[in-house]
């Protein structure tokens, strides 16, 4: 995977090379930053990568896209904000971070609602337009969504019940895993994907719940030792930019940008569900025992599930609750 985001840094280096500046004025160039949270390795920085490379090969070069990976120009949680005061034309986030906005944002970490990828993508078209019409007040435009793998527990021992769970200093990443915790008496911990090496090397944190990729790119097995493959989730990134910034473009490129996002939603999609299992692989040649949760688990897990929809459904009202019929149709 490190070779196709060379293979797409390398393309775009080639042809700024052979681009004569007639062809390309100075001038004529519009240049945005595009912050992202995650390793440029991750699938979603791969896949953003070749969203820019489409942009710029269709534009001609007229609009160039600079993708910023592993938290390099803002912390994930402050990328949705700085997009939308225009310190970066667009972004990717994970959604579920800003549940606390509106609880539409968080409706794909609702444990056990949608638990496969076409169940999950089903989700995602009832919700959609929720989604879009809270980032339109925003100021902000949607471009595509992509999903992360199902989410599963990483932890240094044997989790047979709920009961096993209490005590654990129990990284958290949104409202979701902050109200597992709770729920199952462990201690929550505010740690964010690209501080999460470091707070598993130091012990801040013990055990976590996360897809096997995030579980890759923080190594996990160096001091974890069982992930529990419960598929609780499969939660989603959006990417968005500021509307401001697309109005200022002409048609053509609009129409460019909106095209190559098409392209990234569907190729985001086939590639996180191609390498789910891949990923599940590299945990376990790094010795790291991959289970299916005990039985006694699963049915705790899936009562504190239970318990979040209701909590989630009370927060959303009946806008919530109509988005989960028409998904559930």
């Amino acid at each position: 995977m490190f070779r196709l985001v060379k293979t797409f840094a390398m393309a775009a280096f080639a042809a700024a090379l052979a681009a004569p500046a007639s062809v390309v004025p100075a001038a004529a160039q519009t240049k945005w930053n595009l912050p992202a949270a995650y390793p440029a390795d991750n699938p979603h920085s791969v896949n953003l990568l070749a969203f820019a490379k489409d942009v710029g090969d269709a534009t001609g070069g007229k609009l160039q896209i600079t993708v910023h990976a592993a938290a390099s120009l803002f912390k994930a949680p402050e990328i949705k904000r700085a997009v939308a005061t225009g310190q970066a034309q667009a972004g990717e986030v994970l959604i579920s971070l800003h549940e606390n906005e509106d609880p539409m944002f968080g409706i794909d970490v609702v444990p056990f609602l949608a638990t496969s990828y076409p169940s999950a993508k089903k989700l995602w078209l009832a919700s959609k337009p929720a989604v879009e019409k809270k980032l339109a007040s925003q100021g902000l435009m949607l471009l595509f969504a992509v999903p992360w793998g199902p989410q599963g527990i990483y932890a240094k021992k044997d989790i047979n019940t709920l009961e096993d769970m209490k005590g654990l200093k129990w990284r958290a990443y949104n409202v979701g895993t902050s109200r597992i915790a709770e729920l199952v008496g462990a201690q929550p911990v505010t740690i964010q994907a690209a501080e999460l090496p470091q707070a598993l090397a130091t012990g801040v944190v013990n055990a976590f719940m996360t897809s096997g990729s995030t579980g890759y790119d923080s190594k996990a097995w160096e001091s974890m030792t069982h992930f529990y493959d419960t598929q609780a989730w499969i939660p989603k990134n959006v990417t968005f930019v500021n509307k401001a910034a697309f109005d200022a473009l002409d048609k053509p490129t609009q129409e460019a940008i909106l095209k190559a996002a098409a392209v990234a939603e569907e190729r985001g999609w086939k590639l996180a569900e191609e390498k789910a299992k891949w990923y599940l692989d590299q945990l376990q040649a790094n010795k790291m025992q991959v289970l299916p949760p005990p039985a006694a688990l699963k049915t705790g897990l899936e009562k504190v599930g239970e318990q979040l929809t209701a909590d989630w459904l009370k927060k959303a009202g009946a806008d919530g609750e109509a988005v989960v019929a028409a998904y559930k149709k």
